[in-house]
């Protein structure tokens, strides 16, 4: 089995998660996506993030309907900040024989190096890397082969049509009472007026 966790905020996910989760599904031939939603994020412990078991009834919402999609919320119910190194541990562990996959921003592979156990990651998982707007492919691909030099790991660039979407321009667009279901799938969005989210400015 070949299995993909994508850890991320999701607050809110949106379409340009679902795309890439798409994209990660078909081009490494994978069996299943797990999103992760993160409990307290270490980058974003100054940052004000909606509380976990609604990010993750917004991403049960988003990924109805697609077998191989399916949402975890092992760092949610953790205490403390959230640690990918942890979560790959703990997921080796209980299934030890599937080969994992974690699928993350190019930002987070040029912040890489700032991470926890960046040797235990690599150890643990390949490391799959999607392109997003604001990053030069050759500065990319120069760290990438850093990473894999000094780690002696082999990390997958996919390259794919671009959703240039952010959880933090929807938000704006809620706080200034615009329309953003284009951005976002139908049911998060009732999500969100049904908990009256985002409303004051980011």
């Amino acid at each position: 089995m070949k299995k993909v966790i994508f850890g991320g905020t999701f607050d809110p996910i949106h379409n340009g998660h679902i795309h890439i989760a798409y994209e990660a599904l078909y081009n490494l031939e994978i069996d299943e996506i797990i999103f992760m939603p993160a409990g307290q994020p270490p980058h974003k412990s100054n940052k004000r993030v909606t509380g976990g078991k609604i990010r993750y009834e917004m991403v049960l919402k988003a990924i109805e309907g697609e077998e191989r999609f399916s949402v975890s919320d092992y760092e949610i119910k953790n205490k403390g900040l959230s640690y990918t190194y942890n979560t790959l541990i703990h997921f080796n562990k209980i299934e030890p024989d599937t080969e994992w996959f974690f699928l993350v921003g190019v930002d987070s592979l040029m912040a890489l190096k700032t991470w926890m156990n960046i040797d235990i990651i690599l150890d643990n998982c390949t490391l799959v890397v999607f392109s997003r707007s604001g990053f030069l492919e050759k500065n990319v691909l120069e760290m990438k082969a850093r990473l894999e030099a000094e780690y002696n790991t082999n990390i997958i660039f996919l390259q794919m049509p671009l959703l240039d979407i952010s959880s933090t321009t929807i938000k704006e667009k809620i706080a200034q009472h615009k329309v953003v279901n284009y951005l976002l799938p139908y049911k998060v969005e009732r999500m969100i007026n049904k908990y009256n989210l985002y409303r004051d400015k980011v």
